[in-house]
Protein backbone atom coordinates (compact mmCIF):
# COMPACT_ATOMS: atom_id res chain seq x y z
CA UNK A 1 0.00 0.00 0.00
CA UNK A 2 3.02 2.32 0.40
CA UNK A 3 1.74 3.50 -3.60
CA UNK A 4 -0.98 5.30 -1.98
CA UNK A 5 1.49 7.44 -0.56
CA UNK A 6 3.60 8.27 -3.01
CA UNK A 7 0.91 9.29 -5.60
CA UNK A 8 -0.58 11.44 -2.37
CA UNK A 9 2.80 13.13 -2.26
CA UNK A 10 3.26 13.29 -5.71
CA UNK A 11 -0.18 15.10 -6.07
CA UNK A 12 1.08 17.77 -3.20
CA UNK A 13 4.39 18.01 -4.94
CA UNK A 14 1.90 19.00 -7.96
CA UNK A 15 0.03 21.40 -6.00
CA UNK A 16 3.45 23.00 -4.70
CA UNK A 17 4.85 23.13 -7.43
CA UNK A 18 1.75 25.33 -9.19
CA UNK A 19 2.55 28.13 -6.84
CA UNK A 20 -1.22 28.25 -5.59
CA UNK A 21 -1.83 30.28 -2.71
CA UNK A 22 -3.08 28.24 0.40
CA UNK A 23 -5.34 31.28 1.43
CA UNK A 24 -6.98 31.11 -1.92
CA UNK A 25 -10.24 29.11 -2.44
CA UNK A 26 -8.71 27.13 -5.08
CA UNK A 27 -5.68 26.22 -2.92
CA UNK A 28 -8.06 25.50 0.03
CA UNK A 29 -10.17 23.12 -2.02
CA UNK A 30 -7.03 21.20 -3.50
CA UNK A 31 -5.41 21.28 -0.17
CA UNK A 32 -8.14 19.49 1.14
CA UNK A 33 -8.70 17.02 -1.30
CA UNK A 34 -5.38 15.85 -0.45
CA UNK A 35 -5.31 15.52 3.02
CA UNK A 36 -8.43 13.60 2.35
CA UNK A 37 -6.72 11.46 -0.33
CA UNK A 38 -4.28 11.20 2.58
CA UNK A 39 -7.15 9.71 5.06
CA UNK A 40 -8.06 7.07 2.51
CA UNK A 41 -4.40 5.84 2.31
CA UNK A 42 -4.34 5.87 5.81
CA UNK A 43 -7.59 4.17 6.15
CA UNK A 44 -6.75 1.59 3.37
CA UNK A 45 -3.02 0.65 5.09
CA UNK A 46 -5.08 -0.05 7.84
CA UNK A 47 -7.53 -1.86 6.94
CA UNK A 48 -5.18 -4.58 4.82
CA UNK A 49 -2.71 -4.56 8.27
CA UNK A 50 -5.99 -6.26 9.96
CA UNK A 51 -6.76 -8.01 6.99
CA UNK A 52 -3.21 -9.89 6.99
CA UNK A 53 -3.58 -10.07 11.15
CA UNK A 54 -7.15 -11.66 10.44
CA UNK A 55 -5.72 -13.93 7.42
CA UNK A 56 -3.23 -15.30 10.43
CA UNK A 57 -5.57 -15.70 12.92
CA UNK A 58 -8.02 -17.88 10.90
CA UNK A 59 -4.88 -20.11 9.75
CA UNK A 60 -4.16 -20.61 13.13
CA UNK A 61 -7.47 -21.84 14.35
CA UNK A 62 -7.82 -23.67 11.35
CA UNK A 63 -4.68 -25.25 12.28
CA UNK A 64 -5.58 -26.23 15.75
CA UNK A 65 -8.86 -26.74 14.68
CA UNK A 66 -7.66 -29.90 12.13
CA UNK A 67 -4.99 -30.75 15.29
CA UNK A 68 -8.11 -31.22 17.35
CA UNK A 69 -10.22 -33.21 14.43
CA UNK A 70 -7.20 -35.47 14.22
CA UNK A 71 -7.17 -36.21 17.96
CA UNK A 72 -11.01 -36.74 18.27
CA UNK A 73 -11.44 -38.84 15.30
CA UNK A 74 -8.57 -40.81 15.03
CA UNK A 75 -8.93 -42.21 18.31
CA UNK A 76 -12.97 -42.86 17.44
CA UNK A 77 -11.75 -44.39 14.37
CA UNK A 78 -8.96 -46.04 14.67
CA UNK A 79 -8.92 -47.27 18.35
CA UNK A 80 -12.81 -48.51 18.69
CA UNK A 81 -14.13 -50.74 15.92
CA UNK A 82 -17.24 -50.76 16.31
CA UNK A 83 -16.77 -46.89 14.80
CA UNK A 84 -15.53 -49.07 11.41
CA UNK A 85 -18.74 -50.93 11.09
CA UNK A 86 -20.91 -47.90 9.94
CA UNK A 87 -22.25 -48.82 6.05
CA UNK A 88 -23.51 -45.18 4.51
CA UNK A 89 -26.22 -45.73 1.93
CA UNK A 90 -27.19 -42.43 -0.34
CA UNK A 91 -30.30 -41.63 -0.47
CA UNK A 92 -32.86 -38.99 -2.16
CA UNK A 93 -34.93 -36.82 -0.04
CA UNK A 94 -38.34 -37.43 -1.60
CA UNK A 95 -38.90 -33.70 -0.67
CA UNK A 96 -36.59 -31.60 -1.15
CA UNK A 97 -34.47 -33.83 -3.99
CA UNK A 98 -31.26 -33.73 -2.51
CA UNK A 99 -29.25 -36.34 -1.51
CA UNK A 100 -27.82 -37.17 1.78
CA UNK A 101 -25.93 -39.94 2.90
CA UNK A 102 -27.45 -42.49 5.93
CA UNK A 103 -26.50 -44.90 8.06
CA UNK A 104 -27.86 -48.19 6.89
CA UNK A 105 -28.46 -49.65 10.09
CA UNK A 106 -30.60 -46.39 10.96
CA UNK A 107 -32.58 -46.88 7.79
CA UNK A 108 -33.33 -50.51 8.30
CA UNK A 109 -34.52 -50.07 12.09
CA UNK A 110 -37.77 -48.36 11.19
CA UNK A 111 -37.24 -45.05 13.07
CA UNK A 112 -38.33 -41.57 11.66
CA UNK A 113 -35.87 -40.18 9.76
CA UNK A 114 -34.93 -36.64 9.39
CA UNK A 115 -33.73 -34.77 6.25
CA UNK A 116 -30.99 -32.59 7.54
CA UNK A 117 -31.71 -29.98 4.41
CA UNK A 118 -35.58 -29.63 4.41
CA UNK A 119 -36.28 -31.60 7.86
CA UNK A 120 -38.90 -33.47 6.44
CA UNK A 121 -39.38 -37.48 7.00
CA UNK A 122 -37.58 -39.67 4.87
CA UNK A 123 -38.87 -43.07 4.41
CA UNK A 124 -37.21 -45.76 5.49
CA UNK A 125 -36.05 -47.44 1.67
CA UNK A 126 -33.60 -50.44 1.13
CA UNK A 127 -31.32 -50.00 -0.80
CA UNK A 128 -30.65 -53.87 -1.95
CA UNK A 129 -32.37 -53.38 -4.99
CA UNK A 130 -32.65 -49.70 -5.37
CA UNK A 131 -36.64 -50.09 -5.49
CA UNK A 132 -39.15 -49.45 -3.38
CA UNK A 133 -39.93 -53.00 -1.61
CA UNK A 134 -39.70 -53.81 2.15
CA UNK A 135 -37.22 -56.76 1.43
Amino acid sequence: MEFLYERVAYLRGLVEGMGLEEDSKEGKVIANIIDVLEDFADAINELNENQEDLDEYVEAIDEDLTSVEDEIYDEEYDDDDEYDDYDYVEVECPHCKEYVYLDEDLLDSGQEVLCPNCHEVIESIHECCHCDCED
